[in-house]
């Protein structure tokens, strides 16, 4: 009777496998299988993906042999056209697409699915982000918009699409998948935190849509990684989190970028086996400014920040992405890990602090005539992607045609001695470089810190 049972379940078995393999290799039985398709999301969103057209006068030496022989002009003029693509966001005209599409350009037009062009506006160009927000006029015509998905929620392997205008020859669709998320080397951006995908990306796709299966905007397309400049499956997205908030703030009177306080490097795994972890995650922290909000949540130096709202955060790139995607005001939770001890906190995302900046031109006849400074405060820090807790007088812009450009001034510089006195303010700076004839200063340029003398 055993023998039997085991027998007829050997073929219930058999019979099992059989049918499964049956049904691997069924062929599709309905229409519906045999028309699965991606078109349905294509038309949803293929009207609201624009083409981008910034053009921009470039002027030109002309070789001096043929300004002596031909009479030719000293500088000569041409015209460079940039191609990329846009998404409309609102119905009233607001566009996204990459600052790089359209930095410098003169004029900027927007070329709609249907053919109709627009003459377009820039409301933002953030170079920081690689994103810019225009606005055409509609004459009150609402335009298909594609709506904002959540990036946080995209998983590896997702499907997505990529729709732009690669190499201008009109509107195209490609389909893959997330590869990877939180990628930190893919592109202009300041804030290297990228979405991978293998959907092909060519030129004149960057500024366009990557969306997902239900037709929400989740990334702009940016760039590719690739030794010959076309496609080999590595293509990058800015996330759909970080451009909302970039055109929520060109819309709301510009960016403002939160700030937690606090910097550091990602663990790795000498410095895991230091700290005796039982493996590398998280970021060290290196510094906390003093009252920032990270200060006021607990940390300090020495401190490994392991997620912020849970998010696993991987390096510094992870920690400035999840701190600038929140609203100044809003509370996110940490957790860090101090002497082998896991520890949670609150901490309440602020703007950094801008009290004390004074800025402005030096107009007296001294080596730094022509250069605009500033006293330098954890905001001034942040635009300038300087060390947080730099102190003193900063070197915001050089003027052309002066004598800080003919002394070799750079933006970034911070005069930190002049005549041996240390200089802490631009009022102090004024007063030592107006004070004398002769000078001797001490400049530092990064980790350098240069001398100058001129009498």
């Amino acid at each position: 009777m055993r023998v039997l049972v085991a027998a007829a379940a050997f073929l219930a078995a058999l019979a099992g496998g059989a049918e499964a393999q049956t049904q691997e290799r069924t062929v599709p039985q309905s229409p519906a299988q045999v028309q699965l398709s991606f078109a349905p999301v294509v038309s949803k969103v293929a009207p609201a993906v624009v083409n981008v057209y910034a053009r921009r006068v470039v002027r030109q030496a002309v070789n001096p042999f043929f300004q002596q022989f031909f009479g030719a002009s000293p500088n000569r003029s041409r015209v460079e056209q940039s191609l990329g693509s846009g998404v409309i966001v609102r119905a009233d005209g607001i566009i996204v697409t990459n600052n790089h599409v359209i930095e410098g350009g003169q004029d900027i037009q927007v070329s709609l699915p249907d053919r109709r062009e627009f003459e377009a506006k820039v409301v933002l160009a953030d170079p920081r982000t690689d994103l810019a927000v225009l606005r055409i006029d509609t004459k009150g015509e609402k335009l298909p918009a594609l709506q904002f998905g959540d990036s946080d929620k995209l998983q590896v392997g997702d499907l997505v699409l990529a729709i732009g205008d690669p190499f201008g020859v009109g509107q195209t669709v490609t389909s893959g998948i997330v590869s990877a998320l939180a990628r930190s080397n893919g592109g202009a951006s300041d804030y290297q935190f990228f979405i991978q995908t293998d959907a092909a990306i060519n030129p004149g796709n960057s500024g366009g849509a990557l969306v997902t299966m239900d037709g929400r905007l989740i990334g702009i397309n940016s760039s590719i990684y690739s030794s010959s400049g076309g496609n080999i499956g590595i293509g990058f997205a800015i996330p759909s989190n970080m451009t909302r908030v970039v055109v929520d703030g060109a819309l709301g009177g510009g960016i403002k970028r939160p700030w937690l306080g606090a910097d550091g490097q990602a663990v790795t795994a000498e410095i895991a086996r230091g700290l005796g972890l039982a493996r590398p995650e998280g970021v060290l922290i290196s510094q906390v400014y003093p009252g920032s909000p990270a200060a006021q949540a607990g940390l300090t130096k020495g401190d490994v920040l392991l997620s912020v709202d849970g998010f696993a955060i991987g390096d510094s790139n992870a920690l400035r992405y999840r701190v600038v995607t929140h609203r100044p005001g809003d509370s996110a939770s940490i957790r860090y890990l101090r002497s082998g001890a896991t520890h949670d906190a609150s901490v309440r995302i602020a703007l950094p602090p801008d009290a004390g900046r004074e800025e402005g031109v030096v107009a007296s006849q001294n080596p730094m005539q022509g250069a605009r400074i500033a006293n330098i405060t954890p905001a001034l820090a942040d635009e300038m992607q300087m060390d947080m807790m730099a102190k003193g007088v900063v070197v915001t812009a050089v003027a052309g045609a002066s004598q800080a450009a003919r002394f070799g001034f750079h933006q970034g510089d911070i005069i930190r001695q002049v005549n041996g006195e240390r200089i802490a303010s631009v009022e102090q700076l004024r007063r030592v470089l107006g004070e004398a004839d002769q000078w001797s200063m001490a400049i530092q340029r990064g980790d350098r810190v240069m001398q100058l003398a001129v009498q």
